[in-house]
């Protein structure tokens, strides 16, 4: 392998196309993740809301969308992503099946660290006359901050592999480039500086998690 064939300008816009891919995706995954993982806590059994009906049916939609191979649904979602940004391909063209390939998984996460949070903290909180929601957003999310840190750095590795993934439609990023080059044109060296570079982001985004984990645990 010759590395001093590699072109790294493409190497470093490919870099920022999979950082603004990740950034973004898991910006709108909260958004929408964060809300849906709350109500799947709060309307579970012996929860605040206890709705049996609710819960059920937003499970069903959450398991059924975790179920689908991320290839598959990029390629399924190709008309809907045009009709929602105008393109299929690039960084605009992933980021909405990115989004939804990755926020149930973020939803089911959240309720699982709410999940953890003993009863006792709820108790409390009725037996002071705290509304609903007073006991959601003033002890509930406070109490699980580490664990939804936690579930949000590996919800954003989850979107880089993605990312990497959606390269396969012409999604831009590290992964567009392993395939155009180091696999397309058998450029092995191509191939081998992505992984790398990939391995590296993934370092980053998991010591910074577990660093912001322990931060805010001894708080």
């Amino acid at each position: 392998m010759d590395f001093s064939l590699i072109d790294w300008a493409d190497i470093w816009q490919a870099t920022w196309e999979t950082l603004a891919m990740t950034g973004f995706s898991l910006l709108f995954t909260i958004l929408l993740g964060l809300p849906l993982g709350i109500l799947l806590f709060i309307t579970g059994k012996r929860q605040l809301l206890e709705q049996r009906g609710i819960y059920r049916a937003l499970s069903l939609v959450v398991n059924v969308l975790r179920s689908v191979p991320f290839l598959i649904l990029l390629i399924v979602m190709i008309p809907v992503t045009v009709l929602l940004v105008g393109t299929s391909l690039g960084v605009l063209g992933a980021i909405p099946p990115l989004v939804l390939g990755t926020a149930p998984f973020f939803a089911r996460l959240v309720e699982n660290v709410l999940r953890e949070i003993d009863r006792g903290v709820v108790e409390a909180c009725q037996a002071m006359g705290a509304s609903k929601r007073q006991i959601i957003f003033g002890a509930l999310l406070p109490e699980a901050l580490p664990g939804l840190i936690a579930a949000t750095t590996v919800t954003a590795i989850a979107l880089m592999s993605y990312a990497a993934m959606s390269g396969v439609i012409g999604g831009g990023g590290l992964g567009d480039l392993a395939i155009r080059f180091g696999y397309q044109r058998f450029q092995t060296e191509v191939m081998v500086t992505t992984v790398a570079v990939l391995v590296v982001l993934v370092q980053v985004l998991q010591f910074s998690g577990d660093r912001l984990v322990q931060h805010f645990t001894r708080k």
